[in-house]
């Protein structure tokens, strides 16, 4: 299923005429694996926060791998409460992910349009670096494309 799901991202930016460079590479869970195993690519290396809030309202946050973020913050900039991480069932279940895979790029599996994508300000006008559903490559691609690819899959986007 995976290597469908690959192809199916692959294909979706190619018909939506977006440039992509797609690297290959070991598989990596976290942000400092990342850094200490995959070659230096261009862009900005990103984390990304699948998110849950007491009513069960669902938040997909892509940051720049080195920023710190503070929930509670974060909630009050949204007007929600109690803020924490979706369970690794919920990802799965809305998602198709598995942990150390997560990123914008799968809400083309949230078919019901569940998720909120919320996009840092600071990734603006710079290439982004994000999984294709799978944590062995890495999808290199413009922020605006990544928009673009969003508002494809018609989910709601947030700048924070």
């Amino acid at each position: 299923m995976e290597e469908k799901n690959k192809m199916t991202i692959e294909e979706k930016l190619k018909n939506l005429n977006i440039d992509f460079i797609e690297v290959e590479h070991p598989a990596v869970y976290t942000v400092e694996e990342a850094k200490e195993k995959l070659p230096n690519m261009e862009g900005i290396g990103c984390k990304n926060l699948f998110l849950k809030t007491k009513k069960k309202e669902l938040f997909l946050y892509t940051l720049p791998e080195d920023k710190k973020v503070d929930l509670n913050s974060l909630a009050g900039k949204l007007n929600v409460k109690n803020f924490h991480f979706a369970s690794k069932e919920t990802l799965k279940e809305v998602l198709d992910l598995i942990p150390g895979s997560v990123t914008p790029l799968a809400i083309m599996n949230d078919k019901d349009n569940q998720v909120t994508v919320l996009l840092d300000k600071e990734l603006k006008d710079k290439k982004v670096q994000v999984h294709p559903n799978r944590n062995t490559a890495t999808i290199i691609l413009s922020y605006h494309d990544l928009i673009k690819y969003i508002e494809s899959e018609n989910h709601k986007i947030i700048e924070i």
